[in-house]
């Protein structure tokens, strides 16, 4: 069975055309198992109920934002291994290098494309 239909994606952002181009993009690339939340804290709520193995995450959300919600995955003894995208429109290096400091695995510019999605989640689950 390939990874595609086995692993399960949370893809967290407050803008729900955001994360409907996302989900879509996803199921395009075969993915069967997409989560949604549209922040952080109520990801972390889905999260404890059912865990997933790569959070597709967006930087600026309200109540907690993308890094925040890192933090509290990489401080978490269950979520500490989750993999770890952000996904932003601001790519300001400040911002990526906090993020690799708190263990992201990943970034993606916004707006993506479905190829550079692709090959930015396999960097990090390994192929499709």
């Amino acid at each position: 069975m390939a990874l595609r239909d086995q692993i399960r994606i949370m893809v967290v952002d407050d803008m729900s055309t955001s994360r409907g181009l996302l989900v879509q993009a996803l199921e395009a690339l075969g993915v069967r198992h997409i989560s949604t939340a549209d922040n952080g804290s109520s990801a972390l709520t889905l999260l404890a109920k059912s865990p997933v193995h790569l959070v597709i995450s967006d930087y600026n959300m309200p109540k907690m934002d993308g890094l925040k919600l890192l933090h509290a995955l990489r401080s978490g003894g269950k979520t500490k291994g989750v993999g770890f995208i952000l996904i932003t429109g601001r790519t300001e290096q400040q911002i990526v290098d906090y993020g690799r400091k708190l263990g992201m695995n990943n970034y993606l510019k916004k707006p993506f494309e479905a190829a550079h999605l692709r090959h930015c989640i396999e960097t990090v689950v390994g192929p499709l």
